[in-house]
């Protein structure tokens, strides 16, 4: 029950993370996490890439879990926690995107 747990612990924080990755991939949501900072040309493909396999992790994560038609459920439970999370969290607070991906340099957000 507590390796369960922990699972799906895991997959919940990834879910999040790869959410936020996505999120920061686009130059909008960069932009409110960074300020003026630039975005480097190729960090939106890194960022796109990198969200989907923890996206895809946090699905593994859940199959490991649990059997595979509980997994699932749970896993779109957790997409739909880890989405509202990440887009409360660019209306209220968009630069605590920046712990998903700091960058050198202090810079103010919007």
């Amino acid at each position: 029950m507590v390796d369960a747990l922990v699972l799906q612990l895991a997959a919940a924080a990834a879910a999040v993370i790869g959410f936020g990755w996505l999120a920061l991939a686009m130059d909008t949501h960069w932009e409110q996490a960074h300020g003026a900072l630039p975005q480097p040309a190729s960090l939106p493909k890194t960022l796109r890439v990198l969200g989907s396999l923890a996206l895809l992790g946090s699905l593994v994560l859940c199959l490991n879990a649990d059997h595979p038609s509980m997994a699932v459920l749970v896993w779109f439970m957790l997409l739909a926690a880890a989405v509202l999370t990440i887009a409360m969290t660019l209306s209220w607070r968009p630069q605590w995107l920046r712990w998903f991906w700091p960058v050198g340099g202090s810079s103010t957000a919007a």
